[in-house]
């Protein structure tokens, strides 16, 4: 594990039986993740990007032992999360905590502001009475709420405020680490930007770091740091932020940021339309994104599963019409 990495992510698999039949038995398996391996510098955010069911939200879950891996390691400082039982992974959720898409259905409306924000005090620290309240308040106030809002019920707030509510219960552990399951994405478009530049200072004030789940490339660029690109379980393209905007080496990453759209009304950057619709069932072989792919095939590309490697200085891209690869 390298030293600067927080996580570090080998290999994770996680399928889904699939039933079928008169018996209702087995009759194979849905690959949701599919051998992905990543890392998250510390004090960094790696954007994982992807279309509906490409699998980001699932690898969110395993990492927070929400669901159990099929197979693969999720190193966090070291540990292997996929080895510790029960017990031992309740203690290291004070170190990982997960923000969500809906924030008015993650907070449980028949508690109050202060007892959503308090109850992680009083399940990891014992804490209770007067001084969880003062910490409560203390992270309404780190948050951008106020101590008016204790004794509030989540209807009573709007949706940036029901997230804000979300961060502070999240924080309350006093994590090292967040994952941010599109947090923005059912969001006004100005509210958008709070919760972002929220996220930010907060990320700079505690040094946390971030996994950012999200299908908004305009986020990530603004937020990330690195990004990862997900296409039916696998990842397609791993670069800087930077690098992945300006030289994107995967048709599908291409895809994706040329329908971004641009707010020059002069600007003529063609749209690159795919083929078809995502299906969630891959090809048995070849390339998983050769049936939609725009650009020239080479025959591997029906053939042969391009493997995920480094064409230029962690650059990596899982591509057979890249034969720089090494």
């Amino acid at each position: 594990m390298p030293s600067d990495a927080l996580l570090e992510v080998r290999n994770l698999k996680k399928y889904f039986p699939v039933h079928g039949g008169l018996l209702n038995r087995k009759v194979g398996d849905f690959k949701a993740v599919d051998d992905v391996s990543f890392i998250v510098p510390r004090g960094k955010t790696l954007g994982l990007v992807g279309e509906s069911g490409s699998g980001k939200t699932t690898i969110g879950k395993c990492i927070t032992r929400l669901i159990r891996p099929t197979d693969g390691e999720i190193l966090f400082n070291g540990v292997d999360l996929t080895k510790l039982n029960n017990r031992d992974m309740r203690k290291m959720r004070s170190e990982i905590q997960m923000i969500y898409q809906a924030p008015a259905a993650s907070l449980n409306g028949r508690m109050t502001v202060g007892q959503i924000v308090g109850e992680p005090l009083l399940l990891h620290e014992k804490l209770k009475g007067a001084a969880a309240r003062q910490r409560v308040l203390e992270l309404l106030h780190v948050v951008g709420l106020k101590e008016e809002h204790y004794y509030r019920y989540p209807h009573e707030f709007s949706g940036g405020q029901q997230q804000r509510i979300g961060i502070a219960r999240a924080l309350a552990v006093q994590p090292s680490f967040l994952v941010l399951d599109e947090p923005t994405s059912a969001l006004d478009v100005s509210v958008q930007a709070q919760i972002l530049n929220l996220l930010q200072d907060l990320q700079d004030r505690f040094n946390l770091t971030y996994l950012f789940i999200s299908h908004d490339l305009g986020v990530v660029r603004y937020v990330c740091d690195e990004v990862a690109l997900l296409y039916l379980g696998k990842i397609v393209e791993v670069a800087d932020v930077q690098t992945i905007f300006e030289e994107p080496k995967h048709p599908y990453t291409q895809a994706l940021i040329s329908a971004i759209p641009e707010p020059d009304p002069t600007d003529e950057k063609e749209e690159i339309i795919l083929k078809g619709d995502l299906s969630l069932s891959k090809p048995d072989v070849g390339c998983p994104f050769a049936p939609r792919c725009h650009a020239a095939k080479v025959s591997e590309c029906d053939t042969i599963e391009p493997p995920l490697v480094d064409t230029d200085g962690g650059h990596r891209v899982a591509c057979h019409l890249h034969p720089e690869a090494v």
